[in-house]
C-alpha cells in the first residue's frame, strides 16, 4: 500500500527470514565470532541463546554460509521429541536408510558410521538443533553419547544448541553437568542498541530501494524503548509506522506515529501506559478543572 508513496521496491520490514535483509550488529558479529571459534577442531558442543526475536537464527544461518561443502548438516527445528524420534530425525537428515521398527542402538549405530564415514572422506558433520529448550534431560544426555565417538584430535560430530534464555537453566541440572563440561563455546544474544536499531532500520530501508531515512530520532528512541531492541518486534512496529506516515501523508515517520503504530503492532504489555500516579494526577487535575467551572457558573447567578 505505500511502497510507491515511498519509493520503495518491496515491504522492508516483513518478519521473513530474507537473506538479503541480513544485518548482522557487533553483537551478532560477535556471537557468530564465538560460536565459529567454538566449532573448530575440539568439536563438542556450542550453545547460542538469546530471547525470542532477537536473531539468533540470523547467526546461526550465517554460520552455515561460511562452513565448508564438505560438512554435511543436520538441522532439527522440532525438538520436542522422544530419544528414539531424535535419532530417527537425525538419520532423516543425514540421509540414512533405517528400519521404521529400529532400535535406539540400531539408530545410534547408524549415525556413527555415517559419521565414521564422513570423517574418513576428509568432511565433517554438524548437528544444529534450534528451539532446544524444548529437550528432555534425557535426549540431552543421548546427544552427549552420540559425541563420544572421536579420534585423538577431534569429535565426530559438532552440535550446536539454540535456544531461549530457559536453555541455560535446563543446562545447569546435575544430571546434565557432563554434557556442560563438553560445552566449548556458549553465548548469550542481547537486543540492539538504540544506535543499532537506527542502522537496522536504514539498512533495510535501502535494501528495499530508499536511500532517505524514514524515520526522525524521536521515533527511533521511542521503538527502542517500546520493543527493547528486538529486531523481530522492530520489523512489526517499523511496518505499521510507515503505514501510518502513508495515511497521514507524511514523508517522514515522527514519534506521534511511532506512539499510535506501537498500539496497534505490539502487544499491551509492551506499549508504555500511564502509571498509577498519572492517572490520579490526571483526575484530580480534571476534578479540579470541573468544580472550578461549577462555582463560577453558580457565582455568575449569584452576583
Amino acid at each position: 500500500m505505500y511502497l510507491r508513496y515511498f519509493g520503495l521496491s518491496e515491504k522492508p520490514f516483513s518478519i521473513a527470514p530474507n537473506p538479503e535483509y541480513l544485518f548482522l550488529s557487533d553483537r551478532h558479529k560477535e556471537a557468530l565470532a564465538h560460536l565459529t571459534y567454538g566449532l573448530g577442531d575440539a568439536g563438542g558442543f556450542v550453545l547460542l541463546t538469546g530471547e525470542v526475536g532477537t536473531g539468533k537464527t540470523t547467526v546461526t544461518r550465517s554460520m552455515l554460509a561460511q562452513l565448508p561443502e564438505s560438512t554435511q548438516v543436520a538441522f532439527i527445528l522440532n525438538p520436542a521429541l522422544s530419544e528414539i524420534e531424535l535419532l530417527a530425525s537425525i538419520c532423516d537428515e543425514l540421509n540414512i536408510d533405517y528400519n521404521e521398527q529400529a532400535s535406539l542402538k540400531v539408530l545410534t549405530d547408524l549415525i556413527k558410521t555415517r559419521l565414521l564415514d564422513n570423517h574418513a572422506a576428509g568432511g565433517h558433520t554438524m548437528l544444529i538443533i534450534d528451539e532446544a529448550q524444548h529437550l528432555a534431560a534425557e535426549v540431552l544426555e543421548q546427544l552427549r553419547l552420540l559425541t563420544n565417538l572421536e579420534t585423538d584430535h577431534k569429535k565426530l560430530l559438532q552440535i550446536v544448541l539454540v535456544g531461549q534464555p530457559e536453555l541455560q537453566h535446563l543446562l545447569q541440572r546435575n544430571e546434565l553437568r557432563q554434557l556442560a563440561q563438553r560445552i566449548t563455546a556458549r553465548y548469550h544474544l542481547l537486543p540492539l542498541t538504540q544506535s543499532q536499531v537506527y542502522a537496522y532500520i536504514q539498512h533495510r530501508l535501502k535494501k528495499a530501494g530508499c536511500e532517505s531515512m524514514l524515520f526522525n530520532h524521536d521515533a527511533i528512541a521511542y521503538m527502542h524503548k517500546v520493543t527493547a531492541g528486538i529486531p523481530r518486534l522492530l520489523n512489526l512496529l517499523a511496518d505499521r509506522c510507515l503505514l501510518g506516515a502513508y495515511s497521514a501523508q507524511q514523508q517522514l515517520v515522527d514519534k506521534k506515529i511511532a506512539t499510535q503504530a506501537a498500539k496497534e503492532a505490539l502487544p499491551l504489555d509492551l506499549v508504555p501506559m500511564q502509571t498509577t500516579r498519572q492517572k490520579s494526577k490526571t483526575w484530580w487535575v480534571s476534578s479540579a478543572a470541573f468544580s472550578s467551572f461549577v462555582l463560577g457558573f453558580a457565582l455568575s447567578f449569584v452576583f
